[in-house]
């Protein structure tokens, strides 16, 4: 999802899970495209609480975030 919608300027497949994704180019429009395309794959909703910048900050914050949502916890 990322490497598709975060229009980073660097391979995301080539990022550390903990590399910050906006330093990586993902503007903030581009979340939003990297959100909306993870709603559609994993049919969750992001909850307002999450819609922040933390929560795309890195991939690894991506992953906790999708699996806080399909786990139910949210």
């Amino acid at each position: 999802m990322l490497a598709e919608h975060g229009k980073l300027a660097v391979d995301a497949h080539a990022l550390d899970a903990d590399a910050d994704t906006y330093r990586a180019g993902m503007t903030s429009h581009a979340s939003v495209n990297v959100m909306l395309a993870l709603e559609d794959a994993f049919d969750v909703e992001f909850p307002e609480r999450m819609l922040n910048k933390r929560t795309f900050a890195s991939v690894s914050a991506i992953r906790a975030a999708v699996a806080e949502l399909t786990s139910g916890a949210a």
